[in-house]
């Protein structure tokens, strides 16, 4: 019934294996890959035929999570999988930006691929897997793809390369001193494709390392899939790219002096014009028939890629009259918005971000609901891309794919020099408006965001800045590397190699590459070049901080205090009675880890010493021989019992209370008066022993005993 295909390899200390031939048979390419005992099935689909005008691949990746995986039930009150979380659209993108470049030029048709985690052993990500099962899957499916791709997670530790390191090693990098790098890579035999990492202040020379060991680790991955599919795969798609070399011969002559002069313009809302009145000319001197051919704006592209890298390759300036390693002009502002906590204005050229800094407490955290467990991150980056940013109209919702990727990069680049929780107890959330946009607004999301928490008074280790570097890479081996690149060299260039770090090295690398052949020197000039764009960008931001920054006004102050674990359960009480009355009475916001770090938040440093005090009363020890404000809770014959130390009583025996004798305590004291105590020490039973005899009762200082005279000696 099931004609099964399995292979497998020993790779990085674990069994990888792929196995098609079973499940989900009327797929075009299924896939199951397995790693340790993590499990992922990618499953691919592809129209037969290219809908009628289409003008773009209509390539989408899926990648879910089923918590099923993990022997977990979802939270939420549906207690089903919802809404893909970052986790699931990160990793989306991340099997989707290698593959896209390796289907055939002109296949557009539809191509769907799924990917779902089955198995987690919380040891080996899925996210890694998922790439090699997509990459296998599309391999056996017969489409047009010209992979297989690998893929590989690399580590760094005490300066040497780990590859796919565990699930548990690559959690909160930031707290873990001994691990620098958290990369992730795929790539074909011959060529890396993608890059993503988060890093902490790695030098160019390390993480050049870490792609090129990348990039050797995957192979045995690569030549796996090649032996998978000599025995499964299926007879390839009969597909050839339509030529349309007669039309683009008409399109060049029509329109090529209009085109070149329209990209000759600097500014870029009128050369966006006038392309596109050129690409209306040439429509407009075409005939019915060559203006219905569905390859005319491939053509169009063509010519418009043509000029652009043609120019650039025989040393010209760039379109906006720059050389290839110049960044554009730099204005950095701060606090220029009054109530916020921190704000920021960068802006480079035509790209500008608009980034705000909010300190909140330990309630503010994000809840991180994974399937290798909960978790909790006090730094939070949010990036927003509205249409009115690059003059148009269009889609305005909830982030999608680009938003939640571009934050997350951003992220990464400047988690590297955040303070440690336990110097700096703040929740920290950065958002970032983009204004205007013509060319990497991550980086400049990366610049704005240091800028916005150091005006907010966040200690960080050092300032981050971002640049994004690109290629134009002719067939004839002629290159450039291009310095802060625009929108249109992004659209029709080779390369987009986005680097952010401090003086000191590289805090997150994303490339992503759409033709094969980038060389090893290739990369290692662009990570050169990038480091000068990146130090001068550091440059002209340290302008705008020209004075230290003062903590705002309106931001909430935060006191810590650690008690002993086996404390925590009284400073909560019963049914969290205790922390209630603590909050309400205070007027501060407690917060309680289970490491026994306690976070004490409020406007009024008067609320913060209140809270601080009564926690204090109950996790502290009275001490013997120390003086104690306290009240009378109950009068007997034989002394008062007093209140002095929290919810702690203890005795002040009738002899002790004055310095006469009395027949009873209430001839001196009430229930309900404030007293002053020494406390004198405990009785067999633990008993506490009160005096108040030896204390003013005015002042709270100890009375010095009256010295014996000759006589009484």
């Amino acid at each position: 019934m099931f004609n099964v295909t399995k292979k497998s390899i020993e790779w990085g200390g674990e069994t990888l294996t792929l196995e098609t031939g079973k499940i989900a048979r009327q797929a075009d390419g299924s896939v199951i890959a397995t790693l340790g005992e993590t499990s992922v099935m990618a499953n691919v689909t592809f129209a037969k035929a290219a809908k009628p005008g289409q003008d773009f691949f209509p390539l989408t990746v899926h990648y879910q999570e089923r918590y099923y995986a993990a022997g977990k039930v979802p939270g939420g009150f549906f207690k089903r999988e919802a809404r893909p979380s970052e986790k699931e659209t990160l990793t989306s993108r991340l099997i989707d930006r290698p593959i896209r470049p390796l289907f055939v030029d002109g296949f557009k048709n539809e191509v769907l691929v799924i990917v779902t985690v089955l198995s987690h052993d919380l040891v080996n990500e899925p996210d890694i897997l998922g790439m090699i099962a997509a990459s296998a899957a599309l391999t056996i499916s017969g489409v047009p793809f010209m992979g297989p791709i690998g893929a590989a997670r690399v580590g760094f530790v005490n300066g040497e390369y780990k590859l796919n390191p565990d699930v548990d090693d690559m959690q909160k990098l930031r707290e873990n001193p001994e691990q620098r790098l958290d990369l992730v890579i795929a790539g074909t035999k011959d060529a890396v494709m993608m890059v993503e990492s988060e890093a902490y202040e790695l030098s160019e020379a390390e993480m050049l390392g870490a792609v090129k060991f990348g990039h050797e680790a995957m192979q045995p991955v690569i030549d796996l899939i090649l032996d998978f599919a000599e025995d499964a795969a299926k007879e390839p798609f009969d597909f050839e790219p339509a030529d349309y070399s007669a039309l683009y011969a008409k399109v060049k002559t029509a329109g090529e002096t209009q085109m070149r002069a329209a990209f000759a313009i600097k500014d870029k809302q009128e050369r966006t014009n006038a392309i596109s009145a050129a690409a209306a000319a040439i429509k407009a001197s075409l005939s019915e028939e060559e203006q219905k051919d569905e390859n005319l704006g491939s053509a169009i592209k063509k010519l418009e890629s043509s000029i652009l890298r043609g120019d650039i390759i025989s040393g010209g300036a760039r379109i906006d009259g720059r050389d290839t390693k110049t960044v554009r002009p730099i204005v950095s502002e701060t606090g220029i918005l009054p109530r916020t906590h921190g704000s920021a204005l960068f802006t480079r050229g035509e790209t500008q971000g608009l980034v705000i800094t909010t300190l909140g407490t330990g309630e503010d955290e994000q809840i991180i609901d994974a399937l290798h467990g909960n978790s909790r991150s006090n730094f939070l980056l949010h990036y927003n891309f509205p249409p009115y940013s690059v003059g148009e109209v269009g889609r305005f919702g909830p982030p999608g794919r680009r938003e939640i990727g571009h934050g997350k990069l951003a992220w990464r680049a400047l988690q590297a020099v955040l303070p440690a929780a336990t110097d700096f107890p703040y929740t920290i959330r950065v958002v970032s408006e983009i204004t205007e946009s013509n060319g990497s607004s991550s980086m400049a999301s990366v610049c704005g965001g240091s800028l916005s928490m150091m005006d907010a008074g966040v200690p960080l280790k050092a300032p981050v800045a971002g640049v994004a570097m690109g290629l134009i890479l002719e067939d004839d081996g002629r290159y450039a590397v291009l310095t802060d690149i625009l929108g249109d060299e992004d659209h029709l260039g080779d390369m987009d190699f986005k680097v952010a770090g401090t003086e000191n090295g590289i805090t997150s690398l994303q490339m992503d590459i759409k033709v094969a052949g980038i060389t090893p020197a290739i990369m290692e000039q662009a990570l050169a070049q990038a480091k000068d764009g990146r130090l001068h960008i550091l440059g002209e931001m340290a302008k705008a901080l020209t004075s230290a920054q003062a903590f705002s006004e309106y931001a909430p102050k935060i006191e810590t205090m650690t008690i002993p674990t086996d404390k925590i359960r009284e400073v909560i009480g019963s049914g969290g009675k205790v922390i209630r009355e603590i909050v309400e009475t205070s007027g501060a916001k407690v917060d309680i880890n289970d490491d026994g770090m306690i976070k004490i938040a409020s406007n009024d440093a008067n609320a913060i010493k209140r809270a601080y005090d009564m926690i204090w009363s109950i996790v502290a020890e009275p001490e013997e021989g120390q003086i104690y404000t306290g009240r009378v809770v109950k009068l007997v014959d034989f002394g008062a019992f007093v209140n002095f130390f929290g919810k702690r009583d203890g005795l002040v025996h009738v002899s002790q209370i004055a310095n006469k004798r009395l027949q009873h305590p209430n001839e001196v004291l009430k229930e309900g008066q404030e007293v002053k105590v020494k406390l004198l020490g405990f009785d067999d039973r633990g008993k506490v022993k009160l005096g108040m005899k030896m204390v003013d009762q005015e002042t709270g200082q100890e009375i010095a005993p009256e010295a014996k005279t000759d006589a009484e000696a």
